[in-house]
C-alpha cells in the first residue's frame, strides 16, 4: 500500500474549518432555580439536533430525602405525561467507610407509566449537599420510534453517602417530544442551573 505524504500539513495552511465534523455541544438554554416549583424547558428541542444534553450544576432541594425527577411532553408543555419504561441502578458509599454496594432499585423503575421517572435517590437539603449530572435525549423529533434517554446524577443523600445513580429508558411514543419538566418529588428546587445543549453527531 503506497504512503500518502502531505507537504502542506502546518497550521498556518488551514484557512477554513467550517467543513470540519467536530460533534460539539451547542448550549440552547439555560435556567435557574430560585425557590422554582419545577424547570420547564418548552422551547429549542426539536428536529435541529439528533441529541440534546440536559446538564445539572448544583441542584439543591427546599425538602429533604427528596427524588429528582423529570418528565416529557408531546404538546409543548401542556401536560407532562409521556408512557415510559425504564431501569435504574445505584452505586454508594458513605463518609464513615462503614458501608459500600451496588445495587438495582425497582422503586426507582417505571413499567408503562406516565408518572415522573427519578434521577437519583434521596438528596438531602442541608446547606452543602445537592445534585449534578446530565441526560441525554436521543432523536426526540422521530416520528418513527420510542424516545431513549440516559441520566447519570451524582448527589449527597441525606445519611451521608455518595451516590452515583444511573437511570435509562425511553418514552414509548412515536410523536415527537418538545418539552422537558425537572422537579423534585416534594418542595420546591431551591437553587441550582440547568443548561440544555444540542449535539450534532456528524
Amino acid at each position: 500500500m503506497a504512503l500518502v505524504k502531505h507537504n502542506n500539513n502546518s497550521l498556518s495552511a488551514v484557512t477554513s474549518m467550517a467543513s470540519l465534523t467536530t460533534g460539539a455541544m451547542t448550549l440552547i438554554s439555560e435556567q435557574t432555580a430560585s425557590s422554582s416549583a419545577s424547570i420547564e424547558f418548552t422551547t429549542g428541542i426539536d428536529s435541529t439536533y439528533p441529541i440534546y444534553l440536559f446538564k445539572f450544576y448544583n441542584i439543591h432541594p427546599a425538602t429533604d430525602q427528596v427524588y429528582f425527577q423529570f418528565n416529557m411532553s408531546t404538546d409543548g408543555g401542556s401536560n407532562y405525561n409521556v408512557t415510559k419504561t425504564t431501569t435504574f441502578f445505584i452505586s454508594e458509599h458513605n463518609e464513615s467507610d462503614s458501608a459500600a454496594s451496588l445495587y438495582y432499585w425497582t422503586g426507582g423503575d417505571l413499567a408503562q407509566s406516565t408518572s415522573n421517572q427519578y434521577l437519583n435517590y434521596q438528596t438531602g437539603n442541608g446547606n452543602d449537599e445537592n445534585l449534578s449530572g446530565e441526560m441525554f435525549l436521543y432523536n426526540p423529533s422521530s416520528d418513527t420510534f420510542v424516545k431513549h434517554f440516559m441520566s447519570r446524577t451524582q448527589h449527597t443523600a441525606y445519611n451521608d453517602y455518595s451516590q452515583d445513580v444511573h437511570s435509562a429508558g425511553y418514552g414509548n411514543t412515536t410523536s415527537s417530544i418538545d418539552a422537558v419538566q425537572f422537579s423534585f418529588s416534594s418542595g420546591n428546587i431551591d437553587a441550582g442551573t440547568i443548561k440544555l445543549y444540542g449535539i450534532k453527531d456528524s
